[in-house]
């Protein structure tokens, strides 16, 4: 096939052949669309593959149904100097006559040579490797599909499928498709998964986090033979190294790439020891008429699957085609992926290879998150970093490599609860999308416009004209972040929309939702939202609807909106099993209730442990456990603390004047009241309460988001106050309140934050952001200055009035019991890898065996193995 019609022949063109149709090829072709404006090359494009070029990146999405994954822009195949052949194979090169042989037999001659022809999916030699299947291509992805489809209504039954491979496709193959119904496990030869970008703490965290979603992890060694039926018509199962055998109906290989370097070998080019064809820095092979790009390419001796390193060689042979002088210097091997649900990331020197490199690590177990940064020997310079499980931090951090921090480095860490530090402002050299090559100036520059262009003053435009956030889409929040401080600078109005999905900042949304009573997602996103929703809209729908509604928050379609955590109504934690956290209102509890928390600690074997809120947490329950354990608790009077929502999470209290010689009123009774008022109240993020009974401040209530503390006439409130690495101490908003006017005002604060801050945005940033801070919140809360008083203390009657423990209403349902269901693999004993410490230092150095590769500090958590251990 042949999209556009022949070169103009009055114009002397060179001609140049692509050979490949994959991501590579399309940029290259782009590129010299975009620089040739003289039309001096005539491109030709041999794609073996009957597709217009597809971004391989999102290969995962085209599991869940035939999605259109063609590159843009595609108008470039249209363009009369540029013609794209797809399912059109290149069968030889003749070097001295400049020439490419097609399997067809056509005789194509070419003045300059580029090779994209990527990789392929290796498969070993084994027995009973014909029955191997890969995952490469849109055709593999299509056919696996299929396949799952006939085992599944051939067996009756979900069709078990091994993936070999614990990298980026293996993970994406079993994750993919586990979600379509097959019972999934994944062999991997090292020792954690993508042992290739992250450190052993790392890949365990990630391990914990994909086996509690039901996939099968087998570590630490290979697949050695392929079990077949006895006509060896079907897979049965699976051999392994350490002579276990696993069942299986389909097995799959994604154990890495092998460059496709076939022809190059035939055509008598370089090669590189490790396969792939020898390029230098100019991207030229040993052939000066002949350039290699992308994955075929062996620079430096090093084949690199990967997005942005294929661009920005493809920019390099554009530009030397065209009389320039470019070079390639860099592999930059960011990585960003959602794996099963799961964020993963990985950037610059992530395993701290670098002499003297200090490792900042926070690992949370009952969280599943891990996050490292990697800095210079004065912890200054920042040097690379691992996440897992929340990678919020990626984007602002990956363009700040080589480059000082204005913060101490656990600033940075989102997962301890840090906002990161607004002093970074990026250079304008600094590389903001890795994919496309795009700076911070190429963004600011795009967004001011000149007098050639036009401003680019909408995410939208300003990623069409960078290119910027167009392939893999990690750096669109920094790019959303440069937009709108570029704006606020030139003094333009600043687009809060929600997302790419919701033109409606969450406020609106928000009243949006209220106004038109709005009660389930499908409503919200047919009537304001576009496209499926992402992972910024979809719990901010979530928790917009939990704020308005006293529903089941699984109900109706929202458990999708929900996050593990949630769907599960209990904390996952590192090895996949969960926390049980009952409500303890005000950390008042009898003699009674303590006997029911230790005999269920005892009867499940449970570890536990007192919180920083005056609450039991039990750890190491199983997914099929928790409704036992809670009809238990909930049999005993407890109710689910919602340790795991975007809510109340505590009261906390000193004993006040029951006990206390100083105190002054009673902040156990205040405590319990406004627990109890308060309770499964959702917000846009956690929120707590203290209540101290004299300025002794035994309950730390000026650290809270309202912090109450007594006086001799009445109580003294405080809002906006939280923790984490920027701490904020409340501000005092109104003194000297007797109990139902200190109610009524925290009914209004509460609720005008719940309707006006931003998606995961705390009290205290929330406050820093309002035109006017704190005496804005006065005149709303105390003077009434918008009307809304009376309306504020409604909605929050209404959720006092209708508020239902979730977990008692769920156990009173059979069908919202089914969500606790055993996955398959379900464990049946604790891990044995986690170790119960007696004590934790919130910092602590690193020891001399820890520091044997690289110094390291741990942040609160458990302890992470390290090399060695």
């Amino acid at each position: 096939m042949t999209s556009s019609t022949s070169p103009t022949p009055q114009a002397v063109q060179r001609r140049v052949i692509v050979i490949g149709g994959g991501p590579a090829a399309h940029r290259l072709t782009d590129a010299l669309h975009s620089r040739d404006t003289e039309h001096t090359l005539s491109v030709v494009v041999m794609a073996e593959e009957a597709h217009l070029p597809y971004d391989r990146v999102a290969l995962s999405q085209r599991l869940a149904g035939a999605v259109d994954l063609t590159l843009e822009p595609s108008g470039v195949w249209d363009t009369e100097h540029i013609a794209l052949r797809v399912g059109e194979r290149a069968s030889a090169i003749d070097r001295a006559a400049q020439t490419v042989t097609t399997a067809s037999g056509e005789v194509v001659r070419y003045d300059n040579l580029v090779l994209a022809t990527g990789s392929s999916a290796p498969v070993p030699e084994m027995p009973g490797s014909a029955h191997i299947r890969v995952y490469r291509t849109v055709d593999d992805v299509d056919a696996l599909v299929a396949e799952l489809a006939a085992l599944t209504k051939s067996l009756g039954r979900a069709p078990k499928v091994v993936v070999a491979g614990g990298g980026l496709l293996g993970l994406e193959a079993a994750g993919g498709l586990h979600r379509l119904g097959a019972e999934a496990a994944i062999v991997h030869s090292g020792g954690w998964l993508m042992s290739a970008q992250l450190d052993e703490g790392g890949g365990q965290a990630l391990g914990r986090l994909i086996a509690a979603q039901g996939i099968e992890l087998h570590l630490g060694t290979r697949a050695r033979t392929i079990l077949t039926n006895d006509d060896d018509t079907a897979v049965t199962g699976l051999q392994l190294g350490n002579s276990r055998t696993i069942p299986a109906d389909m097995v799959i290989y994604a154990i890495g790439i092998s460059p496709r370097d076939e022809l190059a070998r035939a055509a008598g080019l370089g090669i590189g020891t490790r396969g792939g064809v020898s390029i230098g820095d100019d991207c030229r092979t040993s052939d000066p008429r002949i350039w290699a790009i992308g994955e075929v390419a062996s620079w430096n001796d090093r084949c690199v699957g990967l997005v942005a390193p294929a661009n920005a060689m493809a920019e390099v042979v554009a530009d030397r085609l065209l009389g320039g002088e470019a070079l390639f210097t860099t592999v930059d091997d960011a990585t960003k992926l959602k794996l099963s649900g799961v964020d993963v990331a990985s950037f610059g020197d992530a395993l701290g290879t670098t002499p003297g490199a200090l490792e900042i690590v926070y690992a949370d177990p009952a969280r599943g998150l891990y996050q490292k940064l990697v800095v210079s020997d004065d912890a200054r310079t920042l040097l690379g970093g691992i996440f897992v499980g929340d990678a919020t931090p990626y984007s602002s951090l990956r363009p700040m490599v080589g480059r000082e921090l204005s913060s101490e480095p656990a600033a940075y860490l989102s997962a301890a609860g840090a906002e990161a530090p607004a002093g970074d402002d990026l250079p304008d050299d600094a590389l903001v999308c890795s994919c496309n090559m795009v700076t911070a100036g190429a963004v600011r520059v795009a967004v001011r416009g000149d007098e050639h262009t036009d401003a680019c003053t909408e995410l939208g435009a300003l990623k069409t004209c960078t290119r910027a956030g167009t392939q893999c889409g990690s750096c669109v929040p920094l790019v959303k972040k440069l937009l709108e401080a570029e704006l606020i600078a030139s003094g333009q109005t600043v687009s809060r929309a929600l997302c790419e999905h919701f033109e409606l900042s969450r406020q609106e949304l928000f009243e949006s939702v209220r106004v038109l009573g709005l009660t389930s997602s499908d409503e919200i996103f047919t009537r304001f939202g576009t496209g499926r929703g992402c992972d910024v809209c979809k719990p901010a729908v979530g928790s917009i609807l939990a704020s308005q509604n006293t529903a089941y928050i699984l109900d109706a379609g929202r458990g999708t909106l929900q996050d593990t955590n949630d769907r599960a109504m209990a904390n996952m934690q590192k090895d996949g099993t969960y926390s049980v956290v009952p409500r303890i209102p005000g950390g008042e509890i009898t003699p009674t209730k303590l006997a029911v928390i230790a005999k269920v600690a005892l009867d499940f074997d449970l570890y536990t442990k007192i919180t920083g809120g005056q609450r039991i947490d039990l750890f190491g329950a199983r997914l099929e456990q928790l409704p036992e354990i809670w009809r238990i608790l909930v049999d005993a009077g407890f109710e689910s603390g919602q340790a795991y929502g975007k809510a109340l999470r505590n009261v906390k209290s000193c004993v006040g004047s029951t006990w206390c010689r100083f105190g002054v009123q009673d902040a156990v009774g205040l405590a319990i009241r406004l627990e109890l008022r308060y309770r499964g109240l959702r917000a846009p993020h956690k929120f707590k309460f203290g209540v101290s009974g004299c300025a002794r401040e035994c309950a730390e209530a000026r650290a809270k988001d309202v912090g109450i503390i007594a006086s001799d006439n009445g109580w003294n409130m405080y809002v906006g106050g939280n923790g984490g690495f920027q701490p904020a101490h409340g501000q005092l908003l109104a003194t000297d309140l007797d109990e139902a006017t200190l109610i009524s005002y925290i009914d209004r604060y509460m609720m005008y934050y719940i309707r006006t801050a931003d998606r995961m945005q705390r009290t205290a940033r929330w406050m820093e952001d309002l035109d006017g801070g704190l005496e804005h919140v006065r005149d709303v809360v105390i003077n009434d200055s918008l009307g809304l008083a009376a309306e504020l203390e409604e909605a929050m009657a209404a959720h006092v009035d209708n508020y239902e423990d979730e977990w008692a209403a769920t156990l009173a349902d059979p069908e919202r019991l089914r969500r606790f269901r055993s996955f398959v693999n379900a464990p049946t004993q604790a891990d044995p890898s986690i170790a119960l410490v007696s004590e934790r230092d919130q910092i602590r150095p690193a020891t001399p065996e820890e520091r044997a590769d690289s110094s390291t500090v741990i942040l609160s958590g458990s302890r992470i193995p390290f090399r060695g251990e």
